[in-house]
């Protein structure tokens, strides 16, 4: 095969979905630009995630990007021109020069968000030069087979992620009992319009929030399920073809070992007998960080509890690390793991967590950020590494649609429609 050569990177600063500084890297090849790749960022983050490089100061509010967006222009650029992006093993050649360049353990040299945009940017434009969609390349070099993945629909927004007093981050639909995508795809965004009209008939219908989920006040966290309840049963569903999934995001009200949840300070175990109960009452899935990133006993213990007939999903608690992972199977902590490409920094090291996760027979689910861009390669990394489920917000917002739309696109030529959960 012709060695094709990475002539030219280039960064630049673009603005995500909640009007805040990120970075855009391009990628060329032979002097012809071949692929561009945009680094989300999120709000309720975890303490363990690689560092996303901001500049401080007054610009931007201090979330400028300028560091990272140098330290691609000069020091990554100087590094990886040259490099053959048409050889196999270029991805994690290119990697592996990432994380020699930055040496440090959370990547605060260069920055995760500098180091993403490149390493996407690289893939793409692998794919691209072997003139194969870039949910193929991810399969061949997972040596994984693919499948269209469960979506999981953010229509119902609280915590860090709405201004309303709704602690519980992200109530979600998700439309498990359908034999392909479009089905799925359309069913929950029917739920969506539902819970629209509900909320109006109740007086509740205010604004959305960052990832376009409705952002109602409401008297407790439980009147959440009952509106989802509400919203699969109006669009004409029954719970057993849509489940409904948390994202608790428990960090965001947790402080001195107490949970501050629904204006009552609680113990983890009081909060595993709430979500066991809900588990029982309603058609209750998925739980992801029920807990805070470090209380490591509740979730021991919901998972023991419940983990039969729920999902109990890290996102916090693992930030996409291995090693983190690894010790959340060893303790039994959870059953399930939440992907973020920019919780790690490279596509490589996303791909080993995605390997572990699978080998010890978890479920994974790949994730977008509340700070989201147009890019949808989070949708091609679901399909392409069979993870099963794919979270990436309400069916609003082309930060969030552009997602779904891939997923349409793809489904074109991939028909197997994953079942993560028992129907």
């Amino acid at each position: 095969m012709r060695i094709v050569e990475l002539t030219e990177l280039y960064a630049r600063t673009i603005l995500d979905s909640r009007g805040n500084p990120t970075l855009e890297v391009e990628c060329f090849v032979e002097g012809i630009k071949v692929s561009r790749a945009a680094v989300p960022s999120g709000a309720s983050t975890g303490a363990y995630e690689a560092i996303e490089l901001r500049d401080g100061g007054t610009e931007w509010n201090g979330k400028g990007v300028n560091l990272a967006v140098g330290n691609v222009n000069g020091l990554i650029r100087s590094a990886l021109i040259g490099l053959d992006l048409s050889s196999p093993n270029s991805q994690k050649e290119v990697d592996e020069i990432l994380l020699e360049l930055d040496g440090t353990e959370n990547k605060s040299k260069l920055g995760a968000n500098a180091m993403l945009g490149v390493s996407m940017a690289c893939l793409k434009a692998s794919a691209e030069l072997m003139n194969i969609d870039c949910w193929e390349h991810i399969s061949h070099l997972m040596n994984t087979k693919t499948s269209m993945p469960v979506p999981m629909m953010n229509i119902l927004n609280g915590g860090s992620h709405a201004s309303s007093d709704v602690d519980i981050q992200e109530f979600m639909v998700i439309p498990h009992g359908f034999d392909d995508y479009m089905s799925a795809l359309r069913a929950g965004t029917e739920c969506y319009h539902s819970l629209k009209s509900e909320l109006k008939k109740d007086g509740l219908l205010t604004g959305i929030g960052d990832e376009g989920g409705f952002a109602p006040n409401l008297p407790t966290n439980e009147h959440g399920l009952q509106y989802m309840v509400r919203a699969i049963e109006s669009a004409g569903y029954s719970t057993d073809e849509i489940g409904i999934a948390l994202d608790v995001a428990a960090t965001e009200f947790y402080s001195d070992g107490e949970y501050n949840f629904d204006q009552k300070k609680i113990n983890g175990e009081e909060l595993v007998e709430i979500y066991s109960e809900w588990i029982d009452k309603y058609p209750l899935l998925s739980i992801e960080d029920p807990f805070d990133e470090d209380d490591w006993e509740p979730w021991n213990l919901l998972t023991k509890n419940t983990g039969n007939k729920c999902q109990i999903v890290g996102d916090d608690l693992y930030v996409t690390q291995v090693k983190r992972l690894q010790k959340g199977i060893t303790s039994a902590s959870s059953n399930s793991i939440l992907v973020k490409l920019n919780q790690v920094g490279t596509v490589s090291e996303t791909f080993e967590t995605l390997k572990l996760a699978r080998d010890s027979d978890f479920t994974t689910i790949i994730s977008h950020r509340s700070g989201e861009t147009s890019d949808s390669i989070i949708a091609d990394l679901a399909v392409g590494s069979n993870a099963g489920q794919i979270k990436t917000g309400a069916p609003a917002r082309s930060d969030r649609t552009s997602k779904y739309n891939q997923l349409l696109r793809i489904s074109e030529q991939v028909k197997n429609y994953a079942t993560p959960f028992k129907r």
